[in-house]
């Protein structure tokens, strides 16, 4: 008997995790647990297929139907930021995830800059990633989904950021074509987006991987201004720029990128097949899993079609993304916290715990303080940007807390440990670099 391949075991390990997440017994309501079966059964009704390589077609496909959206959440009228007993599910599901599979992968997937084969494969039975995007399209919302999104996102952080980063990085795409795309669009892009795509340049029906790319390597940089630009020209558009700390850039077979078009920030869809465009390495400090990487476009053309929205989708996208990273914020907070508390209550130092130091007690209760104040915010913004409202000062607010106390975090979570704070062996090191990035860069995610 041969021996399990890599994609075998993240197949059992996905069914593994399908199994444990129906036994959850958070609620017995049987409808909603049909609704969460179907979430997560969407992966493995399909089967995990190898990644096709990066050169695929999407085909222009045209419809004379009007484009698909999610619908607003109804609000029962009360100021109430419990998850929903469907949210709660999901929530536990995307716990197990990253309990059994992302956390004891986060110092591999560090160290060789890439996400695990049976990882990668496990979450692509789950499904998660395709939370934003309509069932009609494929996908699995209903409703608006930032803050279901929001509270998946702080459970695969929970386990590792920069896996959590790289494997949401193409459902985030998704969820960006489907919430801004034309119904032409989502016919064109979606089918390879969010399930196995059969054709002559994907015979293997893999789900392409894709990443939104708005980040740019130049000081103050600012989302709303980029540096790239976009022309319009005889055959289209050309684009000229850098974009940088791109996720998955190597391996994404399509892009989402900013560029100023007649003087305004603008989404451009942008295949990497298209000529002049160049990946190049672009190795962070933290983030690492995500395998980041620059686009260098050099008169890069595609039509103009490939336009994705508005000059207001993109401002909107500028602010789901620092939701989506201060949502990952969270779970790595809480990581250090679930870390800490019994670290410093076991640590003996001159005949007791250095628990009972105030020094140590209160930048513990300081962490947790900071923490929930952080979730808090994050879960009231997804709330209202689900119900059609203005989400902005919640947004600027989470993006405030995460600049100013998630690096205070990940800095003490390394300090509270002394020696083992400084060592790889340990997690505090590498949680203190992700959670640095987490308020500073733009983009790569959204909810």
């Amino acid at each position: 008997m041969t021996a399990p391949s890599l994609l075998d075991r993240g197949q059992r390990a996905g069914l593994r995790l399908l199994s444990r997440a129906g036994a959850i017994p958070v609620l017995e309501n049987g409808d909603v647990r049909r609704r969460v079966a179907r979430v997560l059964s969407r992966g493995a009704a399909r089967g995990f297929s190898a990644q096709a390589a990066v050169g695929r077609s999407f085909a222009r496909r045209t419809t004379s139907g009007q484009a698909v959206r999610t619908r607003p959440t109804t609000s029962p009228g009360l100021f109430d930021l419990r998850p929903s007993e469907e949210q709660e599910m999901l929530r536990a599901a995307a716990r197990r995830l990253a309990e059994d599979l992302i956390a004891p992968a986060g110092r591999v997937a560090d160290d060789e800059r890439r996400v695990p084969d049976h990882v990668h494969a496990a979450a692509e039975e789950m499904g998660l990633g395709l939370l934003g995007v309509p069932t009609a399209l494929g996908g699995v919302a209903d409703e608006s989904p930032a803050l279901t999104t929001c509270l998946v996102l702080e459970e695969l952080a929970r386990g590792d950021l920069s896996i959590a980063v790289a494997l949401m990085a193409g459902g985030s795409v998704a969820t960006t074509v489907a919430r801004y795309g034309t119904a032409d669009h989502q016919a064109t892009y979606l089918p390879h987006l969010v399930g196995p795509e059969r054709s002559a340049n994907a015979s293997d029906g893999a789900r392409a991987r894709a990443a939104i790319a708005l980040h740019e390597p130049q000081p103050l940089f600012d989302p709303l201004a980029p540096r790239t630009t976009a022309s319009r020209g005889r055959g289209g558009l050309l684009l000229e720029g850098t974009k940088a700390l791109v996720p998955l850039a190597r391996t994404a077979e399509l892009f989402v990128v900013s560029a100023v078009l007649d003087g305004a920030p603008r989404l451009v869809l942008l295949p990497a097949a298209t000529p002049g465009v160049l990946v190049e390495d672009d190795p962070a400090m933290g983030l690492r899993a995500a395998a980041t990487g620059r686009l260098v476009l050099r008169s890069a053309q595609v039509p103009e079609d490939h336009l994705l929205g508005t000059a207001d989708d993109h401002r909107d996208l500028v602010r789901r993304g620092r939701l989506a990273w201060s949502a990952c914020a969270v779970g790595a907070a809480q990581a250090v916290l679930d870390q800490v508390v019994p670290y410093v209550k076991d640590r003996y130092a001159f005949g007791a715990p250095i628990a009972h130091r105030q020094a140590v007690a209160f930048t513990v209760a300081d962490i947790a303080i900071e923490l929930d104040a952080l979730r808090l915010v994050v879960w009231r913004a997804g709330a209202r940007l689900d119900a059609g409202l203005d989400a902005s000062r919640q947004v600027a607010a989470a993006r405030r807390l995460v600049t100013r106390h998630g690096t205070w975090i990940g800095s003490n979570a390394v300090q509270l440990l002394g020696g083992h704070g400084f060592v790889k062996e340990w997690a505090n090191e590498r949680w203190f670099r992700d959670l640095r990035g987490a308020g500073l860069l733009e983009g790569t995610l959204t909810v």
